[in-house]
């Protein structure tokens, strides 16, 4: 089952952010787009370079209006102590979510229950709250930041831009297509 434009479901969670701990709800996502970035766990192998590749990026997301969360079932203790021992992880501002009773990876529909962790799920969520795209990887396979900005800036435009559509490779800018009755023929 799909899970595009499903609502996220209220939440209230733990997070780490600058140095300090905070609480994330539902009313902290609503009336802006944000990426939930889902990951096996702190202190492992592919988390990290993932992690600090968004952190090289947040600047331009934030730019766009774009919050970043990243989610794990460690607890928010265990984020700040991966945030203390890891020069990769010290370049992390955007929030970093605690998820250890797992309601979050089970409404994203990524927790494996047999391990105690999520998939490495990238969820991008517009304004109302609900999930205009996403992808899950294995968990050997890490994900790209850039890429996952272009979607962001993509659903962003045709989320303004309701008749048009973005093609592939579509970057701000470029040529957008308007479907039509005359077009859906020749395809």
């Amino acid at each position: 089952m799909s899970l595009i434009n499903k609502e996220v479901s209220e939440f209230s969670v733990q997070a780490f952010q600058n140095n300090e701990f905070k609480t994330v709800t539902k009313a902290d996502i609503l009336g802006k787009w944000s990426v939930f970035f889902f990951y096996p766990a702190d202190f492992t192998f592919i988390c990290p370079t993932e992690l600090e590749d968004l952190a090289n990026k947040y600047e331009e997301f934030k730019a766009i209006g774009c919050e970043i969360y990243s989610v794990s079932c460690d607890s928010h203790f265990v984020h700040k102590a991966w945030h203390d021992a890891s020069d990769r992880i010290k370049k992390i501002q955007y929030p970093m979510l605690a998820d250890p009773t797992h309601a979050l990876s089970k409404d994203f529909e990524v927790y494996i229950e047999a391990d105690g962790m999520s998939e490495r799920g990238s969820f991008i969520v517009n304004p109302e709250g609900k999930i205009v795209a996403y992808e899950v990887n294995a968990g050997n396979v890490g994900r790209n930041a850039d890429e996952l900005y272009r979607k962001v800036q993509a659903s962003q435009f045709v989320h303004e831009h309701g008749d048009e559509v973005c093609p592939a490779k579509w970057q701000p800018g470029a040529e957008t297509l308007k479907p039509s009755l005359d077009l859906v023929g020749q395809l």
